[in-house]
């Protein structure tokens, strides 16, 4: 089966359960999913209650699911980065039990670390800044496919739940170039369709850490934008369009110790196989990140601690979007 798409979205073709929903190949996405449903070594079980309902927004998600916009020219944020975290060491938790999004609403829920932007199945997503390509994996239960993206200035973006990656590990990508497609890949997905929300979610990591890019409790934005974030124009864009990069540079002992430390042997292994401490570090703060539980030390392993500065635009054409709306203010 094949989802057919808009051509003012992208030229090809993406592959319904393959690429959109990301179950191939079949036996590994369902070993995969297990994680979520009963945890592993040293990663909890995920945790749901009724409350974990609001996520379905039929209204919302349908024309997404069908590559249609539900508002003209806005991407849709559906939920926003929780400043009100429950312990991880509990579980991932999609429960609404204590929450706070930088607006002091509560559009997110009690794990949630990045910022979700729902956009019709099949968008091109774009580089939000100039960077290189860490790491590209499909983890059905956290995620579904990730493409992460070192922006340098210790800024780490990962988008997730796409559909299929257009770049590589180690490729330089320029900002506003298209790195993926996007899709709805990941056990979230499978659960909810087709009732669910279609959307990318875009995490931002500052020295390592999870951040909110929006301005909040007296931090500036790191959206160029400002408060909100618009698309980036290269037309109308001041100066040189070709952003200066530098690689991020890292402290080998700070990367030793956390790699050391991690409490599975099997990521752990994985991670100092890495002969590039270049590599092996971004490759770290994506697993730490990712399975926080399994990794007791955090430290900065940066060779400074970076401010925020900002750096990053809405990720999508400006072509087809021109800012965001909030789903609660609809």
């Amino acid at each position: 089966m094949n989802e057919s798409t808009d051509d003012r979205y992208h030229t090809g073709r993406i592959k319904f359960w393959g690429e959109t929903i990301g179950l191939h190949p079949f036996r590994l996405r369902m070993q995969q999913a297990l994680v979520a449903i009963r945890g592993e070594e040293d990663v909890p079980a995920s945790r749901y209650n009724l409350g974990s309902l609001k996520q379905l927004r039929p209204g919302i998600g349908i024309p997404l699911w069908l590559s249609k916009q539900k508002i003209k020219n806005k991407v849709i944020i559906t939920n926003c980065f929780n400043h009100l975290q429950t312990p991880i060491e509990d579980g991932w938790s999609v429960k609404v039990t204590q929450t706070r999004d930088f607006r002091g609403k509560h559009l997110t829920y009690d794990s949630h670390n990045g910022t979700d932007l729902s956009v019709p199945i099949g968008t091109k997503l774009l580089a939000a800044a100039a960077g290189r390509v860490i790491r590209t994996i499909s983890e059905f239960n956290r995620g579904g496919l990730k493409v992460y993206i070192d922006h340098g200035s210790g800024l780490i973006t990962c988008s997730a739940h796409l559909a299929r990656s257009l770049v590589k590990e180690g490729d330089r990508v320029e900002r506003g170039q298209a790195i993926a497609i996007t899709g709805y890949s990941g056990l979230d997905s499978l659960v909810t369709f087709p009732w669910g929300t279609p959307h990318t979610h875009f995490n931002t990591w500052l020295n390592g850490e999870p951040v909110d890019p929006f301005p909040h409790d007296g931090k500036p934005s790191l959206w160029r934008a400002g408060d909100t974030p618009e698309p980036f124009q290269p037309e109308a864009d001041l100066g040189d369009n070709s952003d200066p990069f530098s690689e991020s540079e890292f402290v080998e002992e700070h990367v030793r110790e956390v790699v050391s430390a991690c409490l599975t042997r099997s990521a752990r292994e994985k991670l100092q196989e890495y002969a590039s401490l270049y590599a092996r570090a971004g490759h770290t703060i994506a697993e730490m990140n990712y399975y926080p539980t399994r990794f007791p030390v955090r430290k900065n392993m940066y060779t400074q601690e970076y401010p925020r500065t900002p750096m990053l635009d809405l990720p999508f054409d400006h072509k087809l979007f021109d800012g965001v709306v909030f789903s609660d203010e609809i």
